[in-house]
C-alpha cells in the first residue's frame, strides 16, 4: 500500500513540476484562470503529491520494506560527503552568487547530486523508485531549460563572492542541522553510525 501511495504521491508531485516546463500549455492555463489561482492549484497539487510522497515511504519503511540490492558500506560515507555539497547549491540558488553564475541552475545540480547520492546508499526499491524519480526528474527539467526561450523564473540579482561565502556557511549550518536533527528524527534513519 505504501509503495502504491509513494508512486502516486510521485506521480502528482512531478506532473506539476512537468507541466511548468510546458510554457505554451502553461501561458494558456494562467490566461484562463489566472496567475494567482494557477499558483495557488500548482502549489496545492504540489504538496498533495508531497504529503503522499512522505506518507507512502514511511508506510513502505515501516511495513512493506523491499531490498532489491545491498550497497557497500562505503556507499554511506559517499553519501554523507556528497551531501554537504548538494545542500550548498540549494542554499546558492537562493543567495545568488558566482556559484549560481556559474551553474546556472544550482537547484537542479543539488537536488541531482542528493538524489544520487541517496541512490549509492540505499537499496531497497522504495528508495530506487523515490530517488531514481527525484534524479530522472532533474535531468529532465536541465534538458527542457536548454530547449526554453526563458529560465522558468523572474531574473534575481547577481552578487558577488561574498553571497557565496553566506551560501557556504548557510549550506554547512543547514546540513549539519539536517544531518543531526532532521533525518534521525523525522526519517527515522540516522546519518552517523547505525
Amino acid at each position: 500500500m505504501g509503495l502504491l501511495v509513494l508512486i502516486l504521491g510521485l506521480v502528482l508531485f512531478f506532473a506539476a513540476h512537468v507541466f511548468t516546463t510546458k510554457r505554451d500549455a502553461r501561458a494558456q492555463a494562467i490566461a484562463r484562470l489566472g496567475e494567482g489561482t494557477y499558483k495557488i492549484l500548482y502549489s496545492v497539487v504540489s504538496l498533495a503529491g508531497l504529503a503522499l510522497i512522505v506518507w507512502g515511504f514511511g508506510h513502505y519503511r515501516a511495513i512493506g520494506w523491499i531490498d532489491v540490492w545491498h550497497p557497500p558500506k562505503a556507499m554511506k560515507h559517499i553519501t554523507i560527503a556528497l551531501m554537504l555539497p548538494a545542500v550548498i547549491l540549494v542554499v546558492a540558488s537562493y543567495l545568488r552568487g558566482r556559484i549560481y553564475a556559474t551553474l546556472k541552475h544550482p537547484m537542479l545540480a543539488g537536488v541531482k547530486l542528493w538524489a544520487f547520492a541517496h541512490l549509492l546508499a540505499n537499496g531497497d526499491l522504495g528508495s530506487i523508485i523515490l530517488f531514481g524519480s527525484f534524479l530522472g526528474w532533474g535531468v529532465y527539467d536541465r534538458i527542457s531549460l536548454k530547449h526554453r526561450a526563458d529560465s522558468g523564473g523572474p531574473p534575481i540579482p547577481v552578487g558577488g563572492i561574498t553571497n557565496d561565502l553566506i551560501a557556504i556557511a548557510v549550506g554547512i549550518v543547514v546540513y549539519l542541522a539536517l544531518a543531526f536533527a532532521f533525518h534521525p528524527v523525522v526519517i527515522g534513519v540516522p546519518v552517523m553510525g547505525g
